[in-house]
C-alpha cells in the first residue's frame, strides 16, 4: 500500500502556505492552460470521450483521446498511453495537455488517457500517487471493454506529471502488476529534499522561482519526512533496476534540469534503457509555451518514441 501521510498523520501545512497555494490555483489556473499558438496543432481533429475511474483515493475523471480509425481486418485494438499533466501538484488543469494528447493519439496511433488527478493543498501526498497508479492499473486491466490494448501500455507526463509517472512505474515494478513499455519524463521534479534555491539555472529569471517551488512542495508534502520518500523524490532512490525504458526530456534553462539529467544517468547505470535529450536554449514548460520549434520537436520525439515502443 502507498503510505498515508500529510493530513492523515496530523501533519498540516501552515495557514499561510495553504492560502498561497490556493492563490496560485486561482491565478495560474487559466494561464497554465494557454498554449503557444504554433503548438496548438489545430489541424489535428479531436475525438474524445470521458471516463470515471475508481481509485483508492476517490474516483478520477479521465479524457480519452482516440486515434483515427484504421482499416485493419480484423481491427486490432490500439495501444494506450496514460498522460499526467503538470502544475506543481497544485494546479489541476489537464486541458493544458490537450495539444500533446491530440498529437500523440494521431501520430503514435494510440489511445491517450489524460488524467485529472487530485491536487494539493486540498489533497496532499499520497492522493495523487494513489490515483495515478490506480488509474494506470485500471487502464492496463480494462482494455478489452474499452477498445484498447492494455498489454501495450506506456505512461508519461510533464513536470509534476513526470514525477507521478516515475512513481507509477516504481509502484508497478514493486507490486509486480503491469509493465509499461515506456515512461516519458518531461522536465520532472525528482528531488524534493534539496532547497529550491540551490537548483541552478543559467538565466537570470527562469520560469520556476524558489518561492513558488517551496509553495508547491509545502502544499504537496506538508510533512517534511516525506521529502525523501521514493514516490516523492524518485531521484534520491538507489534501487532503479527493473524500471521501464525511459525517454527523459530536460530543458537547458530549467531549474529542474540537473535532477532530470542525473536521473537519466542513474537509470542507465541501473541497466534501464534510456533515451535522454537536453533541449538547448529553452526553459521549463517549453513543450507548452514554446519556443515553438523546440516544443514541436520534443512532442514529435515523444510520439515517435511511443510509436516504436508500442508497436505490436
Amino acid at each position: 500500500m502507498i503510505p498515508r501521510r500529510g493530513r492523515e498523520t496530523g501533519q498540516t501545512m501552515s495557514f499561510g502556505h495553504r492560502v498561497q497555494a490556493r492563490g496560485i490555483q486561482l491565478l495560474l489556473g487559466g494561464m497554465i492552460s494557454r498554449v503557444h499558438k504554433d503548438l496548438r496543432f489545430t489541424d489535428i481533429p479531436k475525438h474524445t470521450e470521458t471516463l470515471r475511474v475508481p481509485t483508492g483515493a476517490g474516483p478520477v475523471t479521465c479524457t480519452v483521446y482516440r486515434p483515427t480509425a484504421t482499416t485493419d481486418t480484423p481491427p486490432v485494438p490500439a495501444p494506450v498511453y496514460v498522460n499526467f499533466h503538470g502544475g506543481g501538484f497544485v494546479v489541476g488543469r489537464p486541458e493544458q495537455d490537450d495539444h500533446i494528447c491530440r498529437y500523440i493519439a494521431a501520430k503514435a496511433g494510440c489511445v491517450v488517457i489524460n488524467v485529472d488527478y487530485a491536487v494539493a493543498p486540498q489533497h496532499p501526498f499520497p492522493a495523487a500517487t494513489t490515483q495515478a497508479y490506480d488509474v494506470t492499473a485500471w487502464v492496463a486491466e480494462n482494455g478489452h471493454t474499452n477498445d484498447w490494448d492494455g498489454s501495450r501500455l506506456a505512461v508519461g507526463g510533464h513536470s509534476a506529471g513526470a514525477n507521478l509517472t516515475a512513481a507509477v512505474c516504481r509502484t508497478a515494478r514493486d507490486r509486480g502488476t503491469f509493465s509499461p513499455r515506456l515512461q516519458i519524463l518531461d522536465s520532472a521534479p525528482l528531488d524534493q529534499l534539496a532547497d529550491p534555491a540551490t537548483k541552478f539555472s543559467p538565466i537570470a529569471k527562469p520560469l520556476l522561482t524558489p518561492q513558488i517551488m517551496r509553495i508547491f512542495r509545502a502544499a504537496y508534502t506538508p510533512d517534511p519526512a516525506d521529502y525523501t520518500h521514493p514516490l516523492v523524490s524518485p531521484g534520491l532512490a538507489d534501487d532503479l533496476a527493473g524500471l521501464p525504458p525511459a525517454l527523459v526530456i530536460t530543458a537547458e534553462h530549467d531549474r529542474l534540469r540537473d535532477e532530470g539529467d542525473a536521473y537519466a544517468k542513474a537509470l542507465d547505470a541501473a541497466g534501464v534503457q534510456v533515451t535522454h535529450r537536453v533541449f538547448t536554449g529553452v526553459d521549463h514548460y517549453f513543450t507548452h509555451a514554446g519556443p515553438a520549434q523546440a516544443g514541436v520537436e520534443a512532442i514529435e520525439l515523444m510520439a515517435s518514441t511511443l510509436r516504436t515502443a508500442l508497436s505490436p
